[in-house]
């Protein structure tokens, strides 16, 4: 990921390069190549080069049109063929992505950031408008961080200079932090009031008269896509998922896949192996991990399955060598989110040995396979489609056939079917859980943030888009704000790729029936029918993967320990939590009792956080 940084005078003060050196070195640490600057008056904008591909060697960064518009662009075009073709001979067939862009932009405006595919973030300096433009990808693969005070505006990929080179302390907030310990916040927040992002699919306006955000593309609720036969889908699917995994293997380095053993990495493995011997392309590594001490999880032999196929073993990780300590932070080092905690644990720092050593800088990772693929299976978003269009007959069939696969009570379905439309607190399998929120968090900072412990959930309403859209949508939405949360590689650096969030891959599955996905006794029944013959059939029809509870347990056990020995907890003081509380419920888990995991194990992240930051002067009253 390349870096940006800019900052922009409202009041017309003129800039002095000397403001950039600090920044200069912050963005260095985490993109090691090529470098640019741009300065004019009151504007200045830093560019710190990541090359993944051919073209990003040959780009000139920050980019300056004819007009004067001056643009820094993050990020890998998968549209390029068609982007040039609609520009009519602007720009060439060799052109780089930050060229095409560029022209599209002073052909388009604003109007191109929807014809943007592909993983990026981007800011443009318009002379004519007076104004600043910062827009992320639809999905939010790239970070962009902005910080307005009263006479200027400065924005960057990372959060370093915003917060460290603020010259004052930022208050907590409070939003972030609820999002943080239930469903992950909303995407435009940062842990730090004042400081924002770019939301996913949007763009920003920054002048001296306006501060204006917007969205500027959106899923077509309108597009449906029937075929007859079920071969018909199948084959649409590969093809969608074949043009996204070769999207994502545009580097000029080796490229390391995940490879955990379940479906979703195996199938992105397979399907680049199939790629790259037809097509060529570069080198592609794998990264799997392991624990032979944990007896409920035991992935060894189907990565192992996927590796005698491609006939090479990859890097293999022993996480059961850790000391379990992946949670805090390492106290003598600051850390700008609670999403940094983890990075000096062994497992990570095998990781990053491998990464240096195979000269890896680009990861494709199978997050998003499970959410968007029917990895859960459950009947209520076809049924809820169903009663919507007063396709009766087939309601009643079909609730039949889940009840009798599920063996669940019928009515048990009906019940939960009708609960979408009538309770934003409902989950899609039907748990009311979503409304009951550990007892340790205290009631008043619940109330303050409720939005967030919903997990911003909305109401499906009947008039309008098919329901299973409407829950794709929040999906989709939850998985951006995970997005959000996760923090840039830096030692080393790499850049992250997501094959099952592609735009144009989503947009098939989600004009497609419901049934294609998921049918009763068949989770991921689309995927699991299109690549058969493609994935080792171990791998492809395994059953789902057992969830760990024993690394929990023993990392719950050491850290009610150390924070056993503190004071004063700083998540306390901040007001967020019940200390004696968290403890009963810290003791509770140790003893064997039934608790939520996530949120504690969210909590010892956030205690880490807020501790590597006193005495640094960030956040008001660390």
């Amino acid at each position: 990921m390349s870096m940006q940084f800019g900052k922009y005078n409202f009041d017309g003060r003129v800039l002095n390069s000397k403001e950039f050196d600090q920044v200069r070195e912050m963005l260095a640490r985490c993109s090691p190549d090529t470098d640019g600057f741009f300065l004019d008056a009151n504007v200045g904008m830093l560019y710190r080069a990541f090359h993944t591909t051919e073209q990003s060697h040959r780009e000139k960064q920050p980019f300056v049109l004819e007009s004067g518009v001056v643009v820094t662009w993050d990020g890998r075009l998968d549209n390029r063929k068609e982007l040039i073709a609609g520009l009519g001979g602007q720009v060439s067939n060799s052109a780089t992505d930050v060229a095409i862009v560029a022209a599209a932009y002073g052909r388009w405006g604003r109007d191109c950031f929807r014809k943007l595919i592909g993983d990026w973030a981007m800011s443009l300096w318009d002379p004519t408008a007076d104004m600043v433009i910062l827009a992320r990808d639809f999905v939010g693969t790239r970070q962009l961080y902005y910080s307005i005070a009263k006479d200027h505006v400065t924005w960057s990929t990372i959060l370093d200079p915003l917060i460290l080179l603020a010259g004052h302390s930022f208050e907590l907030e409070e939003e972030y932090v609820a999002g943080w310990l239930s469903f992950f916040p909303a995407p435009q927040l940062t842990p730090y009031r004042g400081v924002s992002a770019v939301p996913p699919c949007s763009f920003v306006c920054l002048s001296k008269e306006t501060w204006q955000t917007h969205k500027y593309w959106d899923f077509d609720a309108r597009k449906r896509l029937r075929y007859r036969t079920d071969a018909e889908y199948e084959e649409h699917f590969r093809i969608m998922f074949r043009d996204s995994v070769k999207r994502r293997l545009r580097s000029d380095s080796p490229v390391l896949a995940e490879l955990s053993g379940g479906v979703d990495s195996s199938s992105i493995v397979c399907v680049a192996d199939d790629i790259l011997a037809r097509e060529g392309g570069p080198r592609l590594d794998t990264v799997s991990y392991y624990d032979d001490s944990e007896p409920n999880w035991n992935e060894r032999p189907f990565f192992t399955k996927i590796e005698e196929r491609r006939g090479r073993a990859g890097c293999h990780i022993n996480i059961g060598r850790n000391d379990r300590d992946d949670v805090a932070c390492n106290p003598t080092q600051y850390q700008l989110t609670p999403a940094s905690a983890g990075k000096e644990s062994d497992a990570y720092l095998q990781f990053a040995a491998s990464l240096i050593a195979a000269g890896n800088r680009v990861m494709l990772s199978g997050i998003g396979g499970d959410e968007v693929l029917g990895g859960v299976p459950t009947a209520v978003p076809e049924l809820a489609d169903l009663l919507a269009s007063v396709r009766i007959a087939t309601f009643a069939r079909q609730l039949k056939a889940w009840a009798l696969n599920t063996r669940k009570p019928w009515i048990h379905l009906f019940r939960d079917t009708l609960h979408l439309f009538l309770s934003p607190l409902m989950s899609i399998g039907g748990s009311s859980g979503q409304g009951q929120q550990p007892f340790w968090i205290k009631a008043d900072f619940i109330k303050r943030n409720q939005r967030a412990f919903e997990g911003y959930r909305s109401r499906v309403k009947i008039a309008g888009p098919p329901p299973s859209l409407q829950e794709n949508l929040f999906t989709l939405e939850s998985l951006r704000r995970q997005l959000s949360c996760l923090i840039l590689p830096t030692e080393p650096p790499y850049e992250q790729r997501y094959p099952y969030l592609d735009r144009d891959l989503l947009e098939f599955l989600y004009a497609i029936p419901r049934e294609q996905l998921v049918r009763p006794g068949q989770r991921r029944s689309l995927m699991r029918r299109a690549l058969n013959g493609v994935v080792p059939d171990e791998v492809l029809n395994r059953r789902r993967k057992a969830f760990v509870s024993r690394a929990p347990m023993m990392t719950i056990s050491s850290e009610l320990a150390r924070l056993g020995n503190k004071r004063e907890l700083m998540i306390s003081a901040f007001g967020v939590v019940d200390a004696n509380h968290l403890a009963d419920e810290m003791r509770k888990a140790k003893d064997g009792g039934e608790v939520v995991i996530v949120p504690l194990l969210r909590a010892f992240a956030l205690e880490a956080w807020l501790t590597s930051l006193i005495g640094r002067k960030v956040l008001s009253g660390a």
